[in-house]
């Protein structure tokens, strides 16, 4: 039982770090946003529209859905502590982290869509923001992730397919590779995919005309490291999983998928809440 008593600590801990911990920073990074980084382009498109007060009305709602959602994990906690009674709570209890985790994120996602959908128009047109010299720096990937960091990312990527047959083939005994392996590599070049276009999208698409530059490169520096780090983060953890049968630990892996649900919550929100050092002389767009 020590596997489930340790799931449900980890489940209560995903309460916690999410819906109650991460809030809190994400409405302290919106006000620093909007006092540091606010371009001047949406003060002259909005005249009338009280920013501060937004942000007041925002961090009051933002705070009371992620209290609810809060609750309603309180509640799935107590259900599943007695689920975690029968035999098979491992198999009832290993996709409730994920989905629970897409509902604890649900907030932000909105909130995004909102501003999408508020401010399309203006998304649509160009920057009119008054062209600087430091527009101008060159916005490499290198400039924001260390080629040690990058080495990684390729190279967990790289070698991931023939450790993924090596495994379904001589230490799960398969004949041929299993569509467990198929869906696994899949899943690898998915994930590198998506997050390979993020972070050029990031790098080389439309600027968003209601920030600063300094503002966009916090933006871009926040997103291609949670990119680079998240890609590294799945591979290790299909990894790990590839095991658990061998081993004979599936009462594990609701316990590490629950772990790793927090570890990728926190590389986000860990990157928005860290401060954006000054840019060199040489002109790179170093941060944090």
């Amino acid at each position: 039982m020590i596997e489930a008593y340790a799931f449900l600590a980890a489940f209560a801990v995903q309460i916690v770090v999410v819906s109650v911990v991460n809030p809190v920073r994400f409405i302290k990074y919106v006000r620093g946003w909007s006092a540091n980084f606010g371009s001047e382009r949406f003060a002259q498109l909005y005249p009338g529209f009280d920013y501060q007060q937004w942000v007041d009305r925002f961090a009051t709602g933002f705070r009371a859905a992620n209290i609810a959602i809060a609750l309603v994990g309180l509640a799935l906690l107590i259900w599943l502590f007695n689920v975690t009674q029968r035999p098979d709570w491992a198999g009832v209890a290993s996709g409730l982290s994920p989905i629970y985790l897409m509902f604890q994120v649900s907030p932000v996602v909105l909130l995004a869509l909102y501003a999408v959908v508020r401010y399309h128009k203006v998304f649509l047109q160009p920057s009119q923001e008054t062209k600087r010299t430091a527009t101008l720096q060159r916005r490499g990937l290198l400039d924001y992730v260390s080629p040690l960091t990058l080495g990684i990312a390729a190279l967990t990527f790289v070698l991931f397919f023939p450790f993924a047959i090596l495994v379904d083939l001589y230490v799960y005994d398969n004949t041929s590779l299993s569509w467990s392996c198929y869906k696994a590599m899949g899943s690898v070049v998915f994930v590198y995919a998506l997050n390979a276009f993020i972070i050029y999208k990031m790098l080389y698409g439309r600027k968003n005309p209601f920030v600063t530059h300094e503002g966009r490169v916090r933006s871009i520096a926040m997103s291609v490291r949670s990119s680079v780090y998240t890609s590294i983060a799945v591979v290790w953890f299909i990894v790990a999983s590839s095991f658990f049968t061998v081993l004979q630990l599936e009462n594990w892996r609701p316990f590490a998928v629950t772990v790793f649900c927090v570890i990728v919550i926190l590389i986000g929100f860990l990157e928005l809440t860290t401060p954006l050092r000054k840019t060199g002389p040489g002109g790179a767009a170093a941060a944090h």
